[in-house]
């Protein structure tokens, strides 16, 4: 992924075309009117624009006034199509993104009920207004870059809070909220060392191409977020129905579980809010329009924590920009971008710079040769198996498997970064260990060796081998032998799930003030096969 598109020229644009606007009388663009100066009708989100096609460029308006004779003629400029935003001297990110509505309207009950919810949790929408603060400006970036509607830039405050952190019940994750099928199918990886469903660049790409591929399939941007957030399987098999029935095609028509239902009215309930602030008596947070971080390129696998030692920035926030770690260090084979806050990228890449021959990682990553105990890799590795079993996600009394990739201390002699196939797919996995116990059998008429071990779960050879007999050797009706059979702890272990769990959390209640209808079950999908996120 590419650095965020904001540039010196994008600063430079915006500043000369309000210079533009002083020197050439008549020019369209003017300085915008603080909100606490506006009128109400002045307070009116802009009309609304048809999403796939730029606005046209205003008309050049003529002055009547004579130039100079000390003057040269000026010539008429033909603007491209966006080319009037670069003379918009934008505020704040809210002011932009109101200048970038282009979705229609949806006016009932839902939305009324949702503007209540919010208006009523001022704090709850000021805390969510200041977590959008680092990633608000790219995503607006990205949105005017494709030309959709600005307003899909208030999706995240639905999804997540503006939480790339966020886990719903049903393992969907990130800022965006993708179910890690859905992830695959978008590029997403998700390995050992990083889940791309919670990276900032990544995430808000998947998106926005998922977003222009529903709105592409429905044409209807109502019904390409009804089926982001239901699928598209069940919007178009929704849409079926009323077809059939004679009803209107339409997102407020459409009979949908109660989440879906009130998925639209919450983000144009978020719209109207942003749009007239005041109305609401909600204060949005100074947002400046300019980018909050910086892509810094890395060759070199480093520490999570010294990353954020050598860019002088806390932890905390470091992991905010860069959500996707799974681990405490970063591959540079897998993640050859970071973000960092724009006044601390430079500090970041002199440091960087300065430590270009020493040694960043404390960390690389080793191959199970055979399936092993968690006791047995730490050995081999040289830590304690408490370390690796917190490192790694390793819970008790499992084993891991031969071919699994693990974070381990870096040996003094290795220089050399993880190879690109191991930070792009490394996987953990794991067994439960088999802890057996003896039970006695009994031997019915007609038993051999054979049919006796069979009804118990095992070998013939294990069966001889444990009595001290052979394969082929007689057995008398009502003769004990001793067989070894999992224990009921093994066998708890060996149904749950083959790996450590994500901590996940759940997704909150539903606004409505009743629970989310987010299913847990696999979503049904049209070809192609995309699974509901």
């Amino acid at each position: 992924m590419n650095s965020p598109s904001f540039s010196f020229a994008h600063f430079t644009r915006t500043l000369g075309g309000t210079l533009l606007a002083v020197l050439l009388s008549g020019c369209a663009a003017t300085l915008p009117i603080p909100e606490s100066e506006r009128t109400p009708a002045q307070l009116t989100p802009p009309a609304v624009q048809t999403p796939d096609r730029a606005p046209s460029p205003p008309a050049p308006v003529t002055s009547s006034a004579k130039p100079s004779e000390d003057l040269p003629a000026i010539k008429q400029v033909d603007l491209k199509p966006n080319a009037v935003l670069g003379l918009q001297a934008h505020f704040d990110i809210w002011e932009r993104i109101r200048m970038g509505f282009a979705m229609p309207d949806l006016d009932n009950d839902l939305v009324r009920n949702r503007e209540v919810w919010y208006a009523s949790r001022p704090d709850y929408f000021l805390r969510m207004t200041e977590r959008s603060r680092p990633y608000i400006f790219y995503i607006v970036e990205e949105l005017e870059r494709r030309k959709m509607p600005t307003e899909l830039a208030l999706l995240p405050f639905i999804e997540s809070a503006f939480n790339p952190q966020a886990v719903s019940s049903a393992k969907a994750a990130g800022m965006w909220q993708f179910m890690p099928a859905t992830g695959k199918y978008f590029d997403l990886k998700q390995n050992l060392f990083r889940d791309e469903r919670r990276d900032v660049l990544e995430s808000t790409r998947a998106a926005l191409d998922y977003l222009q591929k529903l709105y592409n399939m429905f044409g209807d941007w109502h019904l390409a977020l009804a089926a982001y957030n239901w699928g598209e399987g069940s919007v178009g098999r929704a849409l079926a129905r009323n077809r059939a029935q004679g009803k209107p095609l339409t997102y407020s028509e459409l009979r949908m579980p109660d989440e879906t239902r009130y998925y639209v009215p919450k983000l144009q309930a978020v719209k109207n809010i942003i749009a007239q602030p005041d109305s609401f008596k909600t204060v949005l947070p100074l947002i400046q329009n300019h980018p909050f971080f910086k892509s810094v390129p890395i060759n070199k696998d480093i520490d999570v924590e010294l990353a954020a030692k050598m860019a002088n920035v806390s932890l905390k926030d470091f992991k905010a920009l860069n959500p996707a770690m799974n681990r405490p260090v970063i591959l540079a084979a897998g993640t050859p971008l970071i973000l960092l806050p724009w006044d601390n990228a430079t500090m970041f890449e002199n440091n960087l710079q300065s430590n270009s021959d020493g040694r960043l990682s404390s960390w690389t990553a080793w191959q199970a040769p055979r399936t092993m105990k968690a006791e047995e890799v730490a050995k081999e590795v040289g830590m304690t198996a408490e370390k690796l079993r917190a490192v790694n996600g390793i819970p008790p009394r499992m084993l891991v498997k031969a071919g699994s990739t693990l974070l381990v201390p870096r040996p003094s002699q290795k220089d050399s970064n993880v190879a690109e196939h191991l930070a792009d797919n490394g996987r953990l996995l794991l067994a439960p260990e088999v802890v057996l116990r003896k039970i006695f059998v009994t031997a019915r008429q007609g038993d051999n060796m054979a049919l006796l071990a069979a009804r118990h779960g095992v070998t013939a050879a294990n069966l001889a081998t444990w009595n001290d007999l052979q394969t082929n050797s007689k057995l008398t009706a009502g003769k004990k032998l001793a067989v070894f059979v999992p224990s009921k702890e093994s066998r708890r272990l060996s149904k749950a799930p083959p790996g450590p769990q994500a901590a996940g959390k759940s997704r909150p209640k539903a606004q409505s003030g009743k629970p989310a209808k987010r299913s847990d079950k696999p979503a049904r999908k049209p070809a192609p096969r995309v699974a509901q996120r």
